[in-house]
């Protein structure tokens, strides 16, 4: 059941360096999903993005609806600054804070980025403890990057290549852009571009997570409309069902 969470972090594991820019990020923007465990709604994931001076501010939450806390409990938050980029250049990571309450499981995490020293140090808040790693000039954490591909021409075929430190751990992942679909959601019907992000840790390992796939739509704004990914029992399914995503007039 830790894959309410997963959602929250894998719908976040895409970029590319060397991809042309698509459009520039909206801002302010609010994402709310309907989390379902095999067709049952189960919990709410919110997105959120804000504009902080020079900085960008990104939010994720996931809490579990009153009939699933009363036996698996879930509230989780992620929380990503990235500092502007010049242009429609995205940006770079400052710093990332994980914070997952699922059931008996418990995890608090932070991470500083160094771009210039290409260094990330990492501190678990529960266990007390701290580290200093290498992290490579395309390293993005596991919050921000979704954000970060919205503003990327993605082609069909043609996979993108990129590193994403998650707090714990340093992932290298390529990510396949698989196909153009309609899909039809509570909102309406989107054409949408389907993207499957495939990860491996510094021995080539997978997570433990199932395969997760996202549905963005096939405009300018690249907002995931739908996100699914598989579970030990059935699979979880995060729907777009409101918030305030389009372009402000």
């Amino acid at each position: 059941m830790k894959s309410f969470g997963l959602l929250a972090v894998c719908a976040s594991l895409l970029l590319s360096l060397s991809v042309p820019a698509a459009s520039a990020l909206n801002v302010p923007e609010k994402l709310i999903y309907d989390v379902s465990w095999t067709g049952v709604k189960s919990a709410t994931t919110v997105y959120e993005v804000t504009a902080k001076g020079d900085d960008l501010h990104f939010v994720s939450t996931t809490r579990s609806i009153p009939w699933m806390a009363t036996f698996f409990p879930v509230d989780d938050r992620a929380e990503s600054i990235v500092t502007r980029g010049d242009g429609d250049r995205f940006g770079t990571p400052k710093y990332y804070r994980q914070r997952n309450n699922q059931g008996s499981h418990r995890s608090n995490r932070e991470a500083h980025f160094d771009p210039v020293r290409l260094k990330v140090e990492a501190r678990d808040l529960l266990k007390k403890t701290e580290k200093t790693e290498a992290i490579s000039s395309r390293t993005y954490d596991s919050l921000s990057c979704i954000y970060f591909v919205r503003t990327l021409a993605l082609v069909p075929g043609k996979p993108l290549y990129f590193d994403m430190y998650d707090g714990k751990k340093l992932w290298t992942a390529e990510v396949r852009v698989l196909r153009r679909e309609e899909v039809t959601t509570p909102l309406g019907r989107f054409k949408t571009l389907v993207v499957r992000p495939l990860l491996r840790d510094a021995d080539g390992a997978p997570p433990r997570s199932g395969e997760l796939t996202i549905w963005l739509t096939d405009d300018e704004l690249r907002i995931p409309v739908m996100m699914i990914t598989k579970a030990k029992v059935g699979k979880i399914t995060a729907t777009l069902v409101g918030g305030s995503y389009w372009p402000q007039s």
